[in-house]
């Protein structure tokens, strides 16, 4: 780098050890969480991208394994999303996690449900 003191280029490579290492740990931490909890973890791929708003996590799972990932209402993406925004504090970062939804995934339609019939019970 052209005029940059010794001072200069220490700190920049000290920053720059702790983006390469942040990139393990985030993308590192999704791939081991996942592959734990599906059936097929040789199809989990994690891909790691930075950009304006901050780190973005991609992920692509087995279409069979959606379910797995996402959770009850939620749950489990909820919390690896909450894991991930602490390990993006610790480091300065603001981390971003994106499930991909696989091709040839089919969502069941949700059935339609009239008001009286949801609070019919009440």
């Amino acid at each position: 780098m052209v005029g940059r003191t010794s001072r200069e280029s220490a700190r920049f490579k000290i920053i720059n050890h702790r983006n390469t290492k942040m990139a393990e740990q985030d993308r590192d931490f999704v791939e081991y969480v996942v592959k734990q909890i599906v059936n097929n973890p040789d199809a989990v791929k994690v891909e790691r991208k930075i950009d304006e708003m901050g780190v973005l996590i991609s992920l692509d799972v087995a279409p069979e394994d959606m379910g797995m990932v996402i959770g009850r209402e939620g749950a489990t993406a909820k919390a690896l999303r909450t894991l991930l925004r602490v390990i993006g504090a610790k480091n300065n970062a603001r981390v971003n996690l994106k499930i991909n939804e696989p091709e040839g995934s089919e969502r069941k339609p949700r059935e339609q449900r009239s008001i009286d019939d949801v609070v019919g019970g009440l």
